[in-house]
């Protein structure tokens, strides 16, 4: 479905009056809890999004939300009049957090959280995920040969496809080291030039937040935040247990240290089933995290398990009537009719 064509729909739903409706339903169903998962903050009217949800929902932080969610509730049922809690989480500590998100959230008084990754606060450096693009749009060369496969890089297509072997690459590393090393060579192959001031890194949205913006947003109360590993790993595809249990534990006590606050909760990168493993479900709860999200689709209920815990994903450059209607459910009642249509990726 094209972009005019859903936000068409989602305009129907909206103004009709479905959306409303929807939202009620959610109320009427017993507690509930939404928390969206965006990344980046750029690139769209993160701004508006905040305005929209603050309007109809509860904005909680993530461990208020949570608290509230796995409280022995009373006998009496609530008032459907009661508005549905939502918490706005953002992986991977982008700086378009600070220059986008942390400036709407204090503007509307809107709490959000963030799930870092200290090694990338630490060194400043690119996330590896970005990597594979971002590489093939700064080579000189012509012809680059990778596993075999020879890619001719005056042609688009072939950019594309050597950017997403990179990528591929990295996601299957068996370790940190691993992913580094055949990163550190594919730069060297592509004859890759550092720039040589910061500017060029200001503008690119793929960079992680310092410590001291960290640091500035904690102080803000409006922010808090979650462990998102130490590295960003694909937990599932290290070879070794040991290093998922340092990615996990280490992470949460690094940031403890940093922040002097207790972590308690974190987000699996990538965060699907498939990316998870039995390994890191065991090694957070070893690391005494009370709750885990992923970033399967779905909404938290007391039932939920909390090294579990679903999410919606939502993302920042679409518009506000797209998140109102995924948001109540809405969407997903109707997604059978188009989703053959409808090809969403999301962040990592």
């Amino acid at each position: 479905m094209r972009r005019a064509a859903r936000l068409l729909v989602a305009a129907f739903f909206y103004y009709s009056g479905l959306v409303k409706l929807s939202r009620w339903r959610m109320r009427r169903r017993g507690p509930r809890l939404l928390i969206l998962n965006y990344h980046r903050a750029s690139l769209g009217d993160i701004r508006r999004h905040m305005q929209y949800l603050n309007r109809h929902y509860r904005i909680l932080h993530l461990e208020e939300a949570l608290e509230e969610l796995y409280a022995p509730q009373p006998p009496a049922r609530k008032s459907s009049k009661q508005r549905t809690p939502v918490v706005i989480t953002f992986d991977d500590g982008y700086h378009d957090n600070y220059t986008h998100a942390f400036q709407a959230a204090v503007e509307l008084q809107v709490p959000i959280t963030i799930f870092l990754i200290p090694s990338y606060i630490d060194s400043g450096d690119y996330f590896w995920w970005g990597e594979g693009e971002r590489l093939v749009k700064q080579t000189q060369l012509d012809e680059f040969i990778l596993d075999g496969q020879t890619y001719h890089l005056q042609q688009p297509e072939s950019q594309k496809a050597l950017a997403q072997s990179i990528d591929a690459r990295l996601r299957i590393a068996r370790s940190v080291a691993e992913r580094e090393q055949f990163l550190t060579q594919v730069r060297h192959d592509l004859a890759i030039i550092a720039p040589n001031t910061c500017e060029e890194e200001v503008k690119d949205v793929n960079i992680p937040l310092s410590w001291g913006e960290v640091l500035k947003m904690q102080k803000s109360g409006f922010v808090s935040f979650g462990a998102h590993t130490m590295h960003h790993p694909v937990l599932a595809c290290l070879s070794d247990p040991a290093e998922v249990r340092y990615e996990i534990a280490t992470c949460r006590q690094v940031l403890q240290e940093r922040l002097g606050k207790p972590i308690r909760t974190f987000a699996y990168p990538i965060g699907r089933t498939e990316h998870i493993g039995t390994e890191a479900l065991k090694a957070v709860r070893e690391a005494e995290y009370c709750w885990a999200v992923t970033t399967t689709k779905g909404i938290a209920t007391p039932q939920s398990d909390p090294y579990r815990l679903e999410r919606v994903l939502v993302d920042v450059r679409r518009h506000w009537l797209l998140i109102a209607a995924e948001t109540s459910g809405i969407w997903s009642i109707f997604a059978p009719l188009w989703k053959p249509f409808i090809n969403e990726k999301a962040d990592i």
